[in-house]
């Protein structure tokens, strides 16, 4: 009786851990991509947000917390969330990249924002970006994006 009840708790403890861990999305920071893709090539998709986008926040607080947006970005990316104006500076593939400026003024982009979230030397957000394994970029959008749409994309 007692394995039993123990083999029922193990059972409910083991769905609980893995539904929790399928309600988020991985994100992780350009360092721990760089080391990502040495280790397991994989797709990638870039979010490039700011504090002041409100389609930003909505892709936030809505498509990426939309299970079966979470469910196939952590199937099959690494996917990694950038503040476009964010001060830090960080190593990617052994180079320093940071924001030049050092300040988090509006419209003080950061040196990868700058790189890679631009169109026509615009900066419009929120943009995503994806990219194959060896990083060079498959799509980017300059544009919100709603649960139906960046499945479309990501399974394209």
């Amino acid at each position: 009786m007692r394995r039993i009840a123990l083999t029922i708790l193990t059972f409910f403890v083991y769905t609980q851990v893995t539904a929790q861990q399928q309600s988020v999305i991985n994100w992780i920071t350009f360092e721990q991509l760089s080391d990502s893709l040495n280790t397991k090539p994989k797709k990638v998709i870039l979010f490039f947000h700011t504090d002041w986008c409100a389609y930003c926040r909505k892709m936030q607080n809505e498509v990426f917390l939309n299970p079966g947006v979470i469910k196939t970005i952590n199937e099959n990316y690494y996917a990694v969330s950038f503040d476009a104006e964010s001060t830090e500076s960080f190593y990617f593939d052994g180079r320093l990249i940071e924001n030049q400026t050092k300040n988090k003024a509006r419209g003080s982009y950061h040196d990868i924002t700058k790189l890679l979230a631009h169109k026509k030397n615009q900066f419009v957000f929120p943009t995503t970006i994806l990219l194959n394994a060896d990083f060079t970029i498959r799509k980017r959008y300059f544009t919100y994006m709603g649960p139906k749409k960046i499945i479309e994309a990501l399974t394209r």
